[in-house]
C-alpha cells in the first residue's frame, strides 16, 4: 500500500515566500529529494485594482508568512527538515524539529482556496461600497463625483447618484469608469 502524502506548514519571513520557494525547489532538486518533497506552495489569489482608470491584476498571499510544504512522511526526516529550516529567511516548521502534519481538511480547505482562485475571475482588493464616494473619470459625466447606491460585482457595474443641475440622477457606470475619491 502506498503511503499517503501530507502538507506540513513553513513559518518563513513575510514578503520573501516567493524567493524562499525557488530557493527550497533548487535546493530540493539538486539533493534528488523530489521523490520525497512532491510539492512546494505559496498560497495565493489572484486580486485587481483600479489604478487611473486601468485594471492591474496582482497576486496576493492568503497566509503571509507561510510556505506549504507537501512531502511523505516516513522520508521527511532530519537531514530535509533540517536543510530547509535553516536557510535563510526560514523561521521554522509547525512543530519545529519533528514538523507535525496539517491536518488533511484543513489542507484541503487552503489548497481549495487556491484552486478556487485560479479559477474565478479575480476579487477586488478594495471593492466599492454602498454610500462610498466616487469619481467619475471616464464618459460623459467625466470629473463629476457621485455617492455608489448600488454596487453589482457579478457585472463590474455601479450605480451611482450624481448631482446635475442640483438634481440626483442615477447613472450606472463600469468599475473601469470610476475611482475611489481620496
Amino acid at each position: 500500500m502506498e503511503e499517503e502524502k501530507r502538507w506540513y506548514s513553513l513559518r518563513v519571513i513575510s514578503g520573501k515566500e516567493k524567493k524562499i520557494k525557488e530557493r527550497m525547489e533548487l535546493e530540493i532538486q539538486r539533493s534528488g529529494w523530489g521523490d520525497f518533497v512532491t510539492h512546494i506552495l505559496v498560497p495565493s489569489e489572484k486580486v485587481y485594482k483600479i489604478r487611473s482608470g486601468k485594471k492591474v491584476i496582482m497576486e496576493r498571499n492568503i497566509l503571509p508568512g507561510y510556505i506549504l510544504v507537501e512531502a511523505y512522511p516516513s522520508k521527511f526526516s532530519g537531514e530535509i527538515i533540517q536543510t530547509l529550516s535553516n536557510m535563510t529567511n526560514v523561521i521554522h516548521f509547525l512543530g519545529r524539529s519533528n514538523p507535525i502534519p496539517m491536518q488533511q481538511s484543513e489542507a484541503n480547505r487552503m489548497l481549495g482556496k487556491v484552486d478556487d482562485s485560479q479559477d474565478s475571475v479575480e476579487a477586488m482588493i478594495e471593492p466599492y461600497l454602498v454610500g462610498e464616494t466616487i469619481k467619475i473619470i471616464d464618459g460623459p459625466f467625466n470629473d463629476f463625483v457621485g455617492d455608489v447606491k448600488e454596487v453589482n460585482e457579478e457585472k463590474k457595474k455601479l450605480t451611482v447618484i450624481v448631482k446635475i443641475f442640483g438634481r440626483g440622477t442615477e447613472v450606472e457606470l463600469n468599475f473601469m469608469q470610476v475611482e475611489k475619491q481620496t
